[in-house]
């Protein structure tokens, strides 16, 4: 299930709630009580032990999906 961060706007607290994504957009609050909680941006991170990544293929360019991958940069 995921973790979802949230800070309290009252009280300045960061809690984490684990919740279904279907209710990821629901409020939540905060450990001592208060309503006023933002949801924060989480990242993810991987750490690999091998050597390096492979290299991407190069058997057909690739077309489209915005900026620097459809050529439009310079």
């Amino acid at each position: 299930m995921p973790s979802y961060s949230y800070r309290c706007r009252s009280c300045g607290d960061t809690f984490e709630v684990n919740r279904p994504m279907a209710e990821s957009s629901n409020p939540a609050s905060c450990p001592a009580g208060h309503a006023d909680t933002v949801k924060l941006l989480t990242t993810f991170a991987t750490v690999s032990r091998g050597g390096t990544a492979p290299a991407p293929s190069q058997a057909a360019p690739q077309r489209g999906g915005g900026c620097c991958g459809g050529g439009c940069c310079g």
